[in-house]
C-alpha cells in the first residue's frame, strides 16, 4: 500500500501532507513554491509509493466553489495529464487554515511562529488529508 499525498493549494505556495504506508496517519510534509510543485510531485512520486493525490478544494460557505478554483483547475488537469496513472480527488478544504491557526495556538505555538504562512499551509494540508481519511473510514463502515 503507498501513501496519499495531499495539497493545500495556494497562488504563491502549497503546503504538502502525506500518510504513512499504512494510509492511517496524516503529517505535514513541507511546503513548496507554487511554480515548482509539479517537479516536487514527480520527484516524490518517484522516490516514494503513492497511490493518490488529494487537492483541497476551496468552498465558499454556501457549498459554491471559490474563486482560487481558477487557479486550481488547470493545475488538476495539468496534474492528470502529467501523471495519468496517479488517482487525483479534490476534497473540501474549507475553515483548514482557520483551524490550522487554532491547532497552532492550542500547540503553545509563539505568535511570531504562526505568522509564518508556510507553516500554515503544511498544517492546512494536514487537516485536508486526516479529513479525507476520515471521512473515507465512515464511508466504509456504513
Amino acid at each position: 500500500m503507498g501513501r496519499i499525498l495531499a495539497i493545500d493549494y495556494g497562488r504563491r505556495r502549497c503546503g504538502i501532507a502525506v500518510t504513512d504506508t499504512l494510509q492511517l496517519i496524516a503529517g505535514g510534509l513541507t511546503t513548496v513554491a507554487t511554480h515548482e510543485l509539479m517537479q516536487f510531485l514527480q520527484n516524490y512520486v518517484a522516490t516514494e509509493q503513492v497511490d493518490m493525490i488529494v487537492v483541497g478544494l476551496p468552498k465558499q460557505l454556501n457549498g459554491q466553489p471559490s474563486e482560487s478554483m481558477k487557479y486550481i483547475t488547470p493545475f488538476v488537469n495539468r496534474l492528470k495529464k502529467v501523471m495519468p496513472h496517479m488517482s487525483v480527488t479534490m476534497y473540501d478544504e474549507r475553515f483548514t487554515s482557520t483551524l490550522a491557526h487554532q491547532a497552532m495556538i492550542a500547540g503553545g505555538m509563539k505568535k511570531s511562529d504562526r505568522r509564518d504562512k508556510a507553516r500554515v499551509d503544511a498544517i492546512a494540508a494536514t487537516i485536508i488529508l486526516t479529513d479525507y481519511l476520515e471521512s473515507k473510514r465512515n464511508n466504509t463502515t456504513l
